[in-house]
């Protein structure tokens, strides 16, 4: 079999279901646990039914095409059709294994994945975000709750769920007004799963005079139910910061469910969810003419360009008001 650059590879009958499997498993210890998860799911679910049977080397550009085709038209549930965001990760998920399978197996000659015709999504824009107004008066409502502080630093920070979840007392330093964000922390099958954050890196966010209060008086309050726990209590010294009643770590979905039901006590508030505290966080930031790799660190994105195209609607709404801001420092000067 002829490949690129005048080498040849030697025939097989490595079916794709084969390979993706042992590809999955062959990275297993480098793949972060939820990321792994989703991965084997999306193999499983749109791949392997359809062109698991084929040997790896009669895939061609255009069965990937027809692949996508399909899911796109019948590849969901009952038959519905697929969402576009769904095959786009399909996609970026073959293109990685075929092209180990091009380079590092050499089984293969060129990636068809690279090649296929693949569904183009229009970006996807955060929805419409709270006030903060609207902001003010959730945390109002939630300030009722013993779990009050964890919303509270979620909009104050921009840290996603995961993050806030995984933080512990030692990662905080009041005195200096700044959290340092280690790690994220996910649900696989039904278990809490500890991790590293999405870019794999710790970053240290800046809070205010505020959140140092709220987070005082969440300190207060653990130790206070560590006191009335007695020796039921299952945290341990400088351990999570937000916890159950019994010191234990908290479940993702728990914080989640918990801000629907907080909304719906509030009898005022349009329905919103926990990310939106995050674009909420980066879109006051940006408006306020914060520079976008400020809120890009802030937020732990690898790459201020990931902020500019998830905020893209929020910078093309202050580059609107750019020429009367300038017109207005000339007249000033």
């Amino acid at each position: 079999m002829k490949a690129r650059h005048g080498e040849y590879i030697d025939r097989n009958r490595i079916t794709v279901a084969t390979y993706l499997n042992d590809w999955i498993d062959a990275h297993a210890m480098e793949i972060k646990p939820r990321t792994l998860a989703d991965y084997r799911a999306c193999i499983r679910l749109y791949a392997t039914p359809r062109i698991g049977h084929l040997p790896i080397q009669a895939v061609r550009p255009s069965t990937i095409t027809k692949l996508y085709r399909d899911l796109l038209t019948s590849g969901g549930r009952d038959c519905q059709p697929l969402a576009v965001a769904t095959v786009t990760h399909l996609h970026a998920v073959l293109r990685k294994a075929f092209c180990d399978a091009v380079i590092v197996d050499e089984l293969i000659g060129s990636n068809p994945v690279e090649r296929a015709k693949r569904p183009r999504a229009q970006p996807q824009e955060p929805g419409t975000v709270w006030t903060i107004a609207q902001l003010r008066a959730f945390l109002t409502t939630a300030q009722q709750h013993r779990l009050f502080a964890f919303f509270h630093v979620a909009a104050y920070t921009g840290a996603r769920r995961g993050e806030l979840l995984n933080l512990q007392w030692k990662d905080i330093d009041l005195d200096g007004k700044k959290i340092t964000i280690t790690g994220s922390t996910a649900v696989i099958a039904g278990e809490r799963v500890n991790g590293t954050t999405k870019s794999g890196r710790t970053r240290v966010v800046s809070i205010d005079d505020e959140t140092v209060t709220v987070l005082r008086q969440r300190k207060a309050d653990q130790a206070a139910e560590q006191l009335h726990a007695g020796d039921s209590w299952r945290g341990t010294k400088d351990g999570y910061v937000f916890t159950t009643g019994w010191g234990e770590p908290i479940y993702p979905d728990t914080v989640t469910s918990l801000m629907t039901k907080l909304i719906r006590a509030s009898k005022q508030l349009p329905h919103a969810r926990l990310h939106d505290l995050r674009h909420l966080h980066a879109t006051t930031l940006l408006l306020s003419s914060v520079p976008v790799h400020v809120v890009a660190a802030r937020l732990g994105h690898a790459d201020p360009a990931i902020t500019l195209r998830v905020y893209a609607h929020v910078i093309r709404s202050a580059e609107a008001a750019a020429a009367d801001i300038f017109a207005k420092a000339g007249k000033a000067a």
